[in-house]
């Protein structure tokens, strides 16, 4: 439509050109003057319809050209509509996404900082001594209370020499076992987080040392013969501590081992209170079985002194079925005399009567 647009508008300049030429012609001198204005006004007349016609059909084709663009406008106002409808939407979604995942994301972070929190406060408690033994000692007595009812283990047991474990555990009527739970750590977190070589060499020639120090020191307190068991338990509060120990230094657990001290985990104190624990009940059920075996016996006597009443109620029916099989007979006999009698026909004359009553006496007297 527009290539129609600039079409007319090129006729039309055109037109208007050829008129001008005309014009420039007209100003010409001339020999027939009427007919050059006859001519000029034919003329005039001709480009003046044809300007009107262009007019009218540049004027169309503008009608058409504005009817074209609304339409394309309109068309593309309304896909821009749709199109700014559905991004609005998705946006929307989007956006609606976007804050479900912040607010999970803020609960991690939560929980994170919470996490670190803790981490930082566990690393307090680690770094000071005294409250590093009390995390080490409040871990091994919830390990010990939550696996032994009361009276199967004392904190701060008294022995003889005056020393005080931080746990006895008391197995069925034997010797206690003696725990402690005061593990060296400084050394091993220093070889944990050393850096060079030498730092890394350094920390565990302590761990050695310090490691030793403490098993021996164990072994001189808590190991004391015909009092205590022949071996006792140094608790280790961190399952990767004691892994760490078994992974690079072995020959300081065997030999601990050698020194009657058992390096424990967490998980191993847990087995060995179950252990303990599965004693005490074997221990209650060997008591229990005495008192079962009494209560048997007893309950045999009930039974055999049963079986002798039973004999005699047994004898007392046996009697009293023989009584009746007797008094049966009696009726028996009874109901045959009572038809013999009931059969004797008695006569009027004097003596029979008597003569025959006597020997029906004498048979009845008899018991026929």
């Amino acid at each position: 439509m527009v290539a129609v647009l600039a079409v007319l508008i090129i006729v039309a300049t055109a037109a208007l050109a050829a008129l001008a030429v005309m014009l420039w012609r007209a100003r010409k001198p001339a020999t027939g003057e009427d007919a050059v204005l006859t001519e000029l006004r034919r003329t005039q007349g001709e480009a003046a319809t044809r300007l009107e016609a262009m007019i009218g059909l540049l004027a169309k084709g503008q009608s058409q050209l504005a009817h074209t663009v609304n339409e394309r406008l309109d068309s593309v106002s309304h896909r821009l509509g749709d199109s700014l409808e559905q991004t609005r939407q998705k946006t929307a979604e989007n956006m609606q996404k976007l804050h479900e995942r912040l607010a999970v994301i803020d609960s991690a972070q939560k929980n994170i900082t919470a996490l670190a929190t803790q981490v930082t406060s566990l690393q307090g408690v680690l770094a000071n001594k005294q409250e590093r033994g009390a995390f080490g000692q409040g871990r091994m007595e919830l390990i010990v209370s939550d696996g032994l009812p009361k009276g199967c283990y004392e904190f701060q047991y008294t022995l003889s020499n005056k020393t005080r474990p931080d746990c006895a555990l008391f197995m069925a009527g034997q010797r206690p076992l003696v725990v402690d739970a005061k593990f060296p750590l400084e050394a091993v977190t220093a070889f944990k987080e050393a850096k060079s070589e030498d730092e890394r060499r350094q920390a565990a020639a302590r761990v050695r040392q310090d490691v030793t120090r403490h098993v021996s020191d164990i072994a001189q307190k808590y190991l004391i013969p015909g009092e205590t068991q022949d071996i006792a338990l140094m608790f280790v509060p961190s399952e990767s501590l004691y892994a760490d120990l078994h992974d690079g230094f072995d020959d300081l657990v065997q030999k601990a081992f050698r020194a009657k001290v058992v390096i424990v985990s967490p998980s191993l104190l847990m087995v060995a209170v179950h252990l303990i624990q599965q004693m005490r009940k074997e221990e209650r059920m060997r008591e229990a079985a005495g008192q079962i075996q009494a209560e048997v016996g007893r309950l045999i006597d009930d039974v055999v002194r049963m079986h002798e009443r039973v004999l005699k109620l047994q004898q007392h029916y046996t009697q009293v079925g023989e009584d009746v099989r007797q008094i049966v007979i009696s009726a028996e006999k009874v109901e045959k005399r009572g038809a013999r009698i009931t059969d004797v026909e008695f006569i009027d004359d004097g003596p029979q009567p008597d003569v025959v009553a006597t020997p029906l006496l004498r048979k009845l007297e008899a018991g026929e």
